[in-house]
């Protein structure tokens, strides 16, 4: 069985399997690893500087020659650089997040980018529609890092996306083997992407420590906070727990602001102090219990997935 879909004619990929571009795990060996398994790989512009994108850049085109995505987080710094980035080095898919998709879509289409842009919600998706992108990815509340404040679930967001839209949607969100991934194209999707799953393999640019950590995590280790700043989903360790005792007295959004500072997430995520570092995973970090290379990951979850379709049949009469 071989799943074609209207995202694999869109983003020219074998499997309907994208590889999400999170903050510090995300260089240009994991992308390059993904793009020549057959799916989408992506860098995480979010956590690199101009001039380290670039570099990115330049080894990923070296590595592959495969289709490959850059992930624009658009509330962090340097996205004006990042986008001509984009153009000049011919990026031919861009994931727009964080914010307005109106602002650059038209710009990186101009310059003959698809355009992929997150959502949350239903709503979220038909205007990001209506601003042109190619395609959304409705990413539900289970997933790592930055996130929606609506809490919806992966299970009811995407048959919602997919009623409102014309355009291809892709999954996200607590998707981390062939099962969900089966789930999510009988939900609607026409592909999925997967962040925390590969954030725990060879390829991945995070440190060991944080690795470790992902391989430990039990039920209930991660926690969605910090919603008054932006909704972020982490992994339980001393400095979330810093920012419940916050909570629990009173804090500001200032004061909140303060206790984030800057850098924790490269602290926790790239540098490995799993004390004071900000640990950003998904809820399937308690199914993930090895560290495969991103390629055997990419083949497994595919080859699973077309299994899992095969054995419903089994249903039917």
């Amino acid at each position: 069985m071989t799943i074609q879909t209207p995202a694999t004619e869109l983003l020219k990929i074998k499997l309907p399997l994208i590889q999400g571009g999170m903050i510090w795990c995300s260089g240009w060996r994991l992308a390059s690893a993904v793009s020549n398994a057959g799916g989408l790989g992506t860098l995480g512009s979010g956590s690199m500087y101009p001039e380290v994108l670039r570099a990115h850049l330049t080894k990923l085109q070296a590595a592959t020659d495969q289709p490959f995505a850059v992930n624009l987080p658009l509330l962090y710094p340097s996205m004006e650089e990042h986008i001509q980035s984009c153009i000049d080095f011919k990026v031919p898919v861009v994931i727009t997040s964080a914010g307005s998709p109106r602002i650059h879509t038209e710009r990186l289409k101009n310059a003959g980018i698809c355009v992929l842009h997150v959502v949350s919600s239903a709503s979220f998706a038909l205007k990001s529609q209506a601003a042109g992108v190619d395609a959304v990815i409705a990413e539900g509340f289970e997933a790592g890092g930055h996130n929606g404040r609506e809490e919806t679930t992966t299970m009811v967001l995407i048959p919602a996306v997919r009623d409102a839209v014309q355009i291809p949607v892709i999954a996200a969100g607590g998707i981390a083997d062939g099962r969900a991934m089966a789930a999510a194209l009988a939900l609607g999707a026409d592909a999925v992407q997967i962040g925390s799953r590969f954030a725990a393999s060879q390829e991945s640019s995070a440190h060991p420590a944080f690795k470790e950590a992902i391989l430990q995590a039990g039920e209930g280790a991660t926690q969605l906070t910090l919603k008054e700043l932006a909704p972020v989903r982490l992994l339980k360790n001393p400095f979330y727990q810093e920012i419940q005792s916050a909570y629990l007295q009173g804090a500001s959004k200032e004061e909140l602001e303060a206790l984030l500072g800057r850098g924790r997430a490269k602290k926790g995520m790239f540098e490995g102090d799993m004390q004071e570092g900000e640990l950003e995973i998904g809820q399937v970090a308690q199914s993930i219990h090895d560290l495969p290379s991103a390629a055997e990951l990419t083949k497994n979850i595919y080859s699973d997935c077309v299994d899992t379709l095969r054995d419903l049949a089994r249903f039917t009469r």
